[in-house]
């Protein structure tokens, strides 16, 4: 049950991820902090990552401030604040199956990542043991240099990556404009005659062609069909 609280115990707990709103009654707030902390604490012991200790100082703050800023609020803001679990953590453990096929690339990526950070670190760690005491300084350097190289060169490829996207995505959307695109026709005038007659002029041959098919294509009259019928009825006769 939410109950807002202040004073010395409100303080206490506050410094320690996860209690102090357990303490005031947000129960699932409290459990999926505490969860982040220590969770991030166990993956960097059991793998050897010391740089997931960065998330450590993040977590901790959150939870100091949130815990004050629960207790400074007023009554009807305090009890108007539902009790979820932080990052939506119900709704990701509900449809993680849903968001490992979306997005199932990324996320083997991600856990190859993991693989090779510990290996690296667990092969470090025994090349230590075996490399005499005279080469240790050359190879600690070396091997600290190693992951910072590879670092870089994944942030430059990434960035080329991104470069040469940005610009098949330019030429798809410039050949996809020139395939709707359609040419410009003006409105043609109906010829003159006077501009007829002076094209006859230059060009007789091909009036004169034209002329013939038009002949040729032309409907007969009526004085040449009767004569037809004229000649079929004496044939006949």
């Amino acid at each position: 049950m939410k109950k807002q609280k202040h004073g010395f115990w409100v303080f206490i707990f506050s410094l320690i991820p996860g209690a102090g709103e357990m303490y005031m009654g947000f129960k699932k707030q409290g459990i999926s902090i505490m969860l982040l902390f220590w969770g991030a604490i166990a993956l960097a012991s059991i793998t050897g990552l010391g740089w997931l200790a960065m998330f450590l100082p993040v977590i901790w703050f959150y939870s100091f401030f949130n815990v004050h800023n629960l207790k400074s609020l007023s009554e009807e803001e305090f009890y108007s604040i539902d009790d979820n679990y932080i990052l939506h953590m119900d709704q990701f453990s509900g449809d993680i199956g849903k968001f490992l096929q979306k997005h199932r690339n990324t996320t083997a990526w991600i856990l190859i990542l993991f693989g090779i950070c510990i290996l690296w670190s667990r092969f470090t760690s025994l090349l230590y043991l075996i490399v005499p005491y005279d080469l240790e300084d050359s190879v600690y350097n070396i091997c600290n240099s190693l992951p910072q190289i590879a670092i870089a060169i994944g942030i430059i490829a990434a960035g080329i990556y991104l470069l040469t996207q940005q610009k098949k995505k330019l030429e798809e959307e410039k050949n996809k404009d020139e395939h709707y695109w359609e040419p410009y026709r003006p409105y043609q005038q109906i010829a003159s005659p006077d501009d007829n007659s002076e094209a006859a002029e230059k060009n007789p041959e091909i009036f004169s062609s034209q002329d013939n098919i038009s002949s040729e294509n032309s409907i007969p009259s009526e004085n040449a069909v009767l004569s037809e019928n004229k000649k079929d009825t004496s044939s006949s006769e």
